[in-house]
């Protein structure tokens, strides 16, 4: 019998620490949980965060960065660096990592899939930690939209995971916008979707693309599954040991009440 399948997003907020850089303390911080948790999980990791890596290694004066093609070519550029991060840090700690690069056709695609699938069952079955992101040369709804939200979702359903782990720079689904309002009380349990949407309002927090609207999608195609999503702030240190031990706030989508 296979072990039980986490997805794990990790959002660019949470990789760059509340900086314009990619925190290596933080992708640290990931690698000691993977490793005391692989003997009774596989995870996947959905990671975003290739154009804030381009950032520290190019002149970002000659770049609109805030034009589609640029954000390409940024992305472009950084998602080689940002797997050498994965590589380098996972390395120091014996973990061995493999690149995933997917577009939504890939999704809609059974051949792709099928494919896709068989690639990831065999690279779990010798030990490679896949780290997925959008493949933003020829796919570009994630960069505009989402921040992979979208894409780990479906990347959950693909590998039929018991959970996918959302790690943003929020705590989970507030009843009021926490950043407005010093009352706003954290939900920690949600099993119907049709009333969560009244609770979503939206801030700029000038790093990812993905707010809570994406972050909603993705958990409505997860229930179409079957499949329990906790949405958490990565900033905290140990932050998916915590959850799965049930010590860290955070909100619970799922989509069966809990015993």
């Amino acid at each position: 019998m296979r072990k039980p399948r986490i997805v794990l997003k990790v959002g660019t907020s949470t990789l760059t620490a509340g900086t314009d850089r990619i925190s290596r303390g933080k992708i640290e911080d990931i690698a000691r949980q993977l490793i005391e948790l692989r003997d009774t999980y596989d995870i996947i990791i959905v990671s975003s965060g290739a154009v804030a890596t381009a950032r520290q290694f190019i002149n970002l004066s000659a770049w609109d960065s805030n034009q589609l093609p640029s954000k390409q070519a940024l992305s472009a550029i950084g998602q080689p660096k940002l797997l050498q991060i994965y590589a380098e840090v996972f390395a120091d700690f014996g973990l061995k990592v493999a690149q995933c690069l997917m577009t939504y056709k890939d999704f809609d695609n059974e051949e792709s899939k099928k494919n896709t699938r068989n690639t990831v069952n065999e690279l779990l079955m010798h030990g490679f930690i896949p780290v997925f992101n959008e493949n933003d040369t020829v796919a570009v709804e994630e960069l505009i939209l989402g921040d992979n939200d979208k894409l780990s979702a479906l990347v959950a359903t693909l590998v039929s995971a018991e959970k996918l782990i959302i790690a943003s720079d929020v705590e989970g689904l507030f009843d009021k916008n926490p950043n407005l309002y010093s009352e706003a009380q954290l939900i920690r349990e949600v099993h119907e979707l049709d009333t969560v949407d009244q609770y979503i309002e939206e801030r700029e927090n000038g790093l990812g693309t993905g707010g809570m609207t994406s972050k909603i999608s993705a958990v409505k195609i997860c229930f179409d599954q079957n499949i329990e999503v906790f949405l958490l702030n990565g900033a905290h240190p140990n932050f998916l040991i915590q959850s799965l031990n049930g010590e860290l706030g955070f909100t619970r989508f799922s989509p069966i009440a809990s015993n």
